[in-house]
């Protein structure tokens, strides 16, 4: 346990009137439920298909894998909140609130590099595609991811445990962040604020810049394909960007806060820990037409089957 006397946080969470958290709560129950079936429809669908052998699919099964366990830290224990207005977390559940959620967070961060990668490989190095996207290359590429993450975890870990809580014991958020905790530190925190913006918002930021320009890239270089080529090419690539954009922005107004922006850490929050993955499945099975193709031969065959 971390200095001083604290036990236990209280959240003081998204909304005050009672009202709207009986609304919110049945929106988030439903939002949870359609993010874990989403995401199981994705992973049934890539495991059951020949989707499974391509590299780009191998690492989307882990970017929905990452969605569900990223999602699953943070929302049950908001909808509970909200239905039963219990709203205390014991200081080790919200330390381990904490590291999972930038585990599994900061995964997915390395697993949206891999994909941007495999498909620069696929469109600018097609003749070495194979080769360089190997099985072997992508399983080292998500442990890699989450070894990552798992350092990455640690460090914040190990900030929080060594501050000195003493004063008030209520999280401005609805889950452990390290920003809100860092608020409850009687202490000075200012050297560690900088330390968790240098780390964690300017590699947010390095990250996006880095996945927009490659994505800049391979369109450039789409111009000069086929039209059939270009169409198939966009609508993966068009995929990867929307999802980058929605996961990246939100990410990066939390880990950069600018003035007083740290007030608005709820809002953004909302937006990477339930609106992307709510998004994520839709947004890979629409704008895919190897996806869409897979899953009608999936689960089309699924109902024959259980028709005979």
């Amino acid at each position: 346990m971390g200095f001083g006397n604290l036990t236990e946080f209280i959240f003081l969470g998204l909304f005050h009137n009672e009202n709207v958290k009986e609304m919110c709560a049945v929106l988030f129950l439903l939002c949870y439920l359609a993010i874990l079936c989403g995401n199981l429809v994705v992973l049934i669908t890539i495991r059951g298909s020949h989707l499974s052998e391509q590299p780009m699919y191998y690492f989307l099964t882990y970017l929905s894998f990452m969605d569900v366990c990223f999602t699953s830290t943070v929302a049950p224990k908001l909808i509970i909140d909200l239905f039963v207005q219990c709203n205390t977390i014991s200081y080790n559940g919200c330390i381990a609130q904490m590291f999972y959620a930038h585990f599994f967070g900061a995964t997915e961060i390395f697993i949206l590099v891999a994909m941007a990668y495999d498909r620069y490989v696929a469109i600018c190095r097609p003749l070495y595609y194979m080769i360089t996207m190997s099985r072997q290359v992508c399983y080292m590429l998500v442990i890699a991811s989450a070894i990552g993450a798992f350092i990455h975890s640690l460090v914040h870990v190990f900030i929080i445990i060594r501050l000195p809580f003493c004063g008030t014991n209520e999280i401005d958020h609805y889950f452990c962040d390290i920003f809100p905790l860092l608020k409850l530190a009687c202490t000075d925190t200012r050297l560690m604020v900088i330390v968790i913006i240098t780390t964690t918002g300017v590699l947010s930021i390095l990250t996006f810049l880095a996945l927009v320009i490659s994505y800049i890239i391979i369109l450039s270089i789409l111009r000069t394909r086929s039209s059939e080529g270009r169409r198939k090419a966009l609508s993966t690539c068009g995929s990867h960007i929307t999802v980058v954009f929605m996961f990246f922005l939100p990410l990066i107004f939390t880990y950069v806060p600018v003035g007083d922006s740290v007030g608005d850490d709820k809002v953004f929050a909302l937006f990477y820990t339930m609106i992307a993955p709510l998004f994520n499945p839709l947004i890979y099975t629409l704008r895919n037409t190897d996806m869409k193709n897979a899953m009608r031969k999936v689960w089309c065959q699924d109902k024959l089957f259980e028709g005979k």
